[in-house]
């Protein structure tokens, strides 16, 4: 950060929770699990607003690995007196891992599977951030001999009941992070989350706002309906559903907002994979076909 920001990051040290009972910002813990930090990565790309913009005037970001200052002990106490004070937001992000009594991650001398409880029991919404911490992802691949899941599923073997929002993608687009994020600091600023959870998500837990059918608006639907497939990755016409597209099994709206700031998106230059679908990734092998 520059020098400019300094000043937003006194500002947001002294409105944070951290060691308090209350602040001017609400606080959220970003607790990254099995993953390979694409998710965060996505995250850093959102034009409007700017990340430093969300961790530092949005939100109260009390503990991430991987966008936090600190690290080591300092920071682990920053998260638990957050828990303990409570009335916070939990972000997670990568797959729960079971494996070996959750000791096939451990964080801080302490079992992963320890960390995701301790901090959802606390917390008044938890995002599970990315198709790995959705259903297991990549993680939760054949032979997924550690154990991966998804966090709903997780908390729910566990006894736990906190509103899970599921943002799946590998990785998630930007604008899908950081809009949930709002729309869950709206819901529980005017007690509507039980509302949010109830009529704008889908089935599968994902924000209605920004899950669509990709087939149903995909600009190739009239040449999949009039048979005309492309026959290489370098055919600039006609559907790619002969070349694996997954598209009538995903959803997402990317065919409207785009990736890195509306320039492209996954089916002008490849297939769609299914990132977002609940069976991914087994379920949506083979990603291409001759």
């Amino acid at each position: 950060l520059s020098e400019l920001a300094a000043p937003r990051v006194a500002r947001a040290i002294e409105d944070s929770v951290i060691g308090a009972e209350s602040g001017g910002l609400y606080p959220a813990i970003w607790i990254e699990g099995a993953s390979c930090t694409g998710c965060t990565e996505s995250f850093a790309q959102v034009d409007a607003p700017d990340p430093a913009t969300v961790v530092l005037e949005m939100v109260s970001l009390n503990y991430c690995e991987t966008l936090s200052a600190a690290a080591g002990w300092s920071m682990e106490e920053a998260k638990a007196q957050t828990i303990e004070a409570g009335n916070y937001i939990l972000i997670y992000e990568g797959a729960v891992l079971e494996g070996w009594n959750g000791e096939a991650l451990r964080v801080a001398n302490e079992p992963g599977t320890d960390h995701l409880v301790h901090a959802a029991e606390n917390a008044n919404a938890v995002v599970a951030l990315g198709s790995c911490a959705v259903n297991g992802g990549w993680m939760g691949a054949n032979p997924n001999s550690a154990g991966a899941l998804g966090v709903q599923q997780y908390l729910k073997k566990q006894g736990i009941d906190t509103p899970v929002i599921n943002i799946p993608g590998c990785p998630p687009h930007p604008d899908w992070i950081v809009g949930t994020i709002g729309l869950g600091l709206q819901a529980l600023a005017t007690n509507t989350l039980g509302l949010l959870v109830k009529q704008g998500l889908d089935a599968n837990g994902r924000p209605k706002a920004f899950y669509k059918n990709v087939h149903m608006n995909c600009p190739h639907l009239s040449a999949f309906e009039a048979g005309h497939m492309v026959k290489t990755m370098s055919d600039k016409d006609g559907c790619r559903f002969s070349m694996g597209c997954k598209g009538p099994r995903s959803a997402c709206d990317s065919f409207e907002r785009k990736w890195n700031n509306g320039v492209n998106w996954c089916v002008n230059n490849a297939t769609c994979i299914g990132c977002t679908s609940p069976t991914f990734p087994d379920g949506q092998s083979p990603f291409y076909v001759n």
